[in-house]
């Protein structure tokens, strides 16, 4: 899940007013973004262990696969923006360029690097721009597997919510995800409907095939435009219409939209929430939107708070409030958020009126 700030058009889906009563039959699960990331560097068991004090629901792992294929916790397969590894010069021959899903990249790839070699690294913060509070606790821990991140969950009574990263691209290696996750799955006890599970994907093909390999629960993940990388003649847009959430309910439990298609923006403010959540519904989805952060840079113009002419605006914290609200009014079934403590409090005060 990216961190561009777009100005988002929602096609296909009628806007509607959000129905209180209707919205307040449940408690909407608050899952930590990459673990409380707005707080500590990403992906870290420092942030996961934040989120479970804030009291998050569930901690969700990006994963992605090292050379001797092992699970580790990364938000992308490029680590040069999230570790040390440009600073090490005995990788430095290591540096390359990939095409990843279309997309040319540059830098350090874990595929490139064996799981005793990552473990060598230490994490930074991905947004010191945006985050600097958080770059005092880089080189502190080493990048977590899969299964360590199980770990701090269990031991806590909280969900895990991985999301399995560029299937295609690490198949295309001979780095094939579904089984790996499903034996992952299985050897941690989370083969099973009622686990405290969720396994997300932007592709369509993975979670179809696992589908059939675990019985833990799958979720679709919606971006805001373009398609799937493995299947490029969809729309992504046309995947959250009534028709596109039907099939996606043949082979998965919930969809995980960006916001935007749930409580759309136009740059100036946040519009009236669209038809998606009861569409979903209609069909036994789960509706789980992505990703609630709190800095101005990332919220429309009307909930942006701090004088315009601080150099540090883009940073400060804006009304998070108001947008955790018109979602929950909206009736979705959880939210993903980089900052969970926040978006408990709101859940609490939403729940409480």
């Amino acid at each position: 899940m990216d961190m561009t700030r777009r100005t988002f058009a929602v096609a296909g889906l009628a806007l509607v007013a959000a129905t209180p009563a209707l919205a307040r039959t449940s408690r909407p699960i608050v899952i930590a973004h990459r673990g409380a990331s707005g707080e500590r560097p990403e992906h870290t068991a420092m942030a996961y262990r934040l989120a479970i004090a804030q009291e998050a629901d569930f901690i969700e792992p990006d994963l992605v696969i090292s050379k001797d294929g092992h699970l580790v916790a990364r938000h992308e397969n490029e680590i040069g923006g999230t570790t040390d590894v440009a600073s090490r010069p005995e990788f430095a021959a290591r540096r390359t360029a990939k095409v990843i899903d279309g997309q040319k990249i540059e830098g350090w790839f874990t595929e490139d690097f064996t799981l005793a070699e990552l473990k060598t690294l230490r994490c930074r913060e991905r947004l010191p721009q945006l985050r600097p509070d958080n770059t005092k606790y880089d080189g502190q821990e080493a990048i977590p597997t899969f299964d360590e991140v199980v770990a701090i969950a269990k031991a806590a009574g909280v969900g895990v919510y991985p999301e399995m990263k560029h299937p295609a691209h690490f198949a295309s290696l001979g780095l094939p995800f579904e089984p790996r996750m499903a034996e992952a799955l299985k050897a941690n006890g989370l083969d099973d409907a009622e686990a405290k599970v969720f396994v997300q994907c932007f592709e369509v093909a993975p979670l179809k095939m696992l589908r059939g390999l675990t019985r833990a629960r799958l979720v679709q993940l919606v971006d805001s435009d373009g398609s799937p990388a493995d299947a490029p003649r969809v729309r992504y847009a046309d995947m959250v219409t009534a028709e596109g959430l039907k099939a996606i309910a043949a082979y998965a439990d919930g969809v995980g939209p960006d916001r935007s298609y749930v409580v759309p923006q136009d740059g100036e403010r946040l519009l009236p929430a669209t038809r998606l959540v009861a569409d979903a519904h209609a069909v036994g989805l789960k509706v789980h939107p992505w990703t609630v952060r709190a800095e101005n840079y990332f919220l429309p113009k009307s909930l942006q708070r701090g004088l315009a002419v601080r150099p540090d605006r883009p940073r400060l914290h804006g009304d998070v409030a108001a947008l955790l609200k018109a979602l929950y009014d909206a009736g979705v079934d959880g939210v993903f958020s980089d900052f969970p403590g926040l978006a408990v409090e709101a859940r609490e005060q939403w729940m409480r009126k």
